[in-house]
């Protein structure tokens, strides 16, 4: 049996007063998503354990069954993967946002939109005004980008800037945890203030503030740690001979390096609300043919939550549903060798909260034979009387991966 994951980055919610009181997975127009529950058996899943910050990191490497107190090292490293950074042994890697200020306080972590190419002519620059042979920064997608500190202390407190639109930045400042991280987290805001400095005269971000978008005039470093120890899943789970990652976000596609699974990079994919569903779903479709394993990710819910636009994240949700799991279910529901398939998402972004909550989150999963339960639809409520019940750690991958 060959198995496929489709996830919804941020797509579980809170109930919204504006829908009657239900959340936008019991409000949304989700027949597919809704036919796998009726067909298959649903349950909950704790994707964030007890002292994690419920980061993307977090709940996507939880969902594939890494335990967080072996693996975690934050999301710099991931991405490092990603790109094709190595990393020596005492390189911390950090995600390295750019993102917009405005009147001293975060206005928003991603610059609204800002094309990967506009960025790393604001990353180039910054290499060559502020990199050394300790201090590197790297291009990554659209506002989420690497920097490298050679011998940099991972015992940080930093702020996601997604968890904090409309606050001074200077408030949410790095701050070592343990005095041998004071030097780092005093670089770590040096860079910060030279970089605002330098990005507030250049001629793309004039060109941006003159055509009515928010300017890159900041980075903003978090997510720190070292180069992760991860068992690839074609050990964990021997059935899975060669499997694949699909998604427009470097820091899925780290996990899946990590996790020895091969990246399909898909043209049109940008990780936003008008990202190539199509040309997604046509991808894992291509992969099931040959692979055992897919790991299909799509985030453009998770960044509606973040601005917290129920409407948008609502078309999110329904486009998941109508243009890849439905093509994919039609798809496979014939062939010789049994397909399984899972639909969840890896965290809450609740619209109202605009930043991800730890909270349980609902899953699906289907294949040829399995004997239903009595859910009918794909929500955060309906899961709850589903026969899985609630699921921690690798509970779910194992249970996934039995048939």
């Amino acid at each position: 049996m060959k198995h496929i994951i489709i996830l919804g980055d941020g797509m579980a919610d809170w109930p919204v007063p504006e829908l009657g009181g239900k959340t936008l997975l019991q409000y949304a127009d989700t027949p597919n998503m809704d036919k796998i529950a009726r067909m298959g058996c649903s349950g909950l899943l704790q994707t964030v354990p007890e002292g994690f910050h419920p980061g993307s990191e977090v709940a996507n490497s939880a969902i594939l069954g890494f335990d967080q107190h072996k693996v975690y090292e934050g999301r710099g490293p991931l991405e490092a993967a990603s790109i094709g950074v190595e990393l020596a042994d005492d390189d911390l890697a950090m995600r390295c946002n750019l993102i917009c200020i405005e009147d001293g306080k975060i206005k928003n972590h991603s610059c609204g939109r800002l094309e990967t190419e506009e960025a790393d002519v604001l990353i180039r620059f910054l290499d060559e005004k502020l990199g050394s042979e300790r201090v590197h920064f790297y291009t990554g997608v659209q506002y989420r980008h690497l920097l490298v500190i050679k011998g940099g202390n991972k015992h940080l407190k930093c702020t996601p800037p997604h968890d904090v639109p409309g606050t001074p930045f200077a408030d949410c400042m790095v701050q070592p945890e343990i005095p041998e991280a004071q030097e780092t987290a005093d670089l770590l805001n040096s860079l910060i203030l030279k970089s605002q400095e330098l990005l507030a005269g250049h001629p793309l971000n004039k060109k941006r503030m003159a055509e009515g978008q928010d300017p890159a005039n900041s980075i903003w470093p978090w997510g720190g740690g070292y180069r992760p120890r991860m068992t690839p899943l074609t050990v964990t789970y021997p059935q899975i001979g060669r499997g694949a990652v699909i998604t427009a976000v470097d820091l899925i596609r780290g996990i899946g390096t990590y996790a020895g699974l091969r990246v399909i990079n898909v043209e049109g994919a940008t990780g936003l609300y008008d990202t190539n569903y199509e040309g997604k779903a046509q991808a894992a479709i291509d992969a099931l043919k040959t692979d055992d394993f897919v790991y299909l990710h799509v985030e453009a819910s998770d960044e509606a939550g973040h601005e917290g636009d129920v409407k948008l994240k609502l078309r999110t949700i329904e486009d998941l549903d109508h243009r890849i799991v439905g093509p994919v279910l039609e798809q496979v529901k014939d062939w010789d060798e049994p397909v399984s398939i899972a639909v969840l998402p890896d965290h809450p972004t609740p619209c109202k909260h605009r930043t991800h909550t730890a909270e349980p989150i609902p899953f699906a999963i289907y294949y040829p034979g399995i004997e239903p339960d009595a859910v009918q639809t794909f929500d955060e409520e309906a899961a709850k009387s589903g026969r899985y019940g609630l699921l921690h750690g690798d509970e779910f991958i194992r249970e996934f991966m039995k048939h």
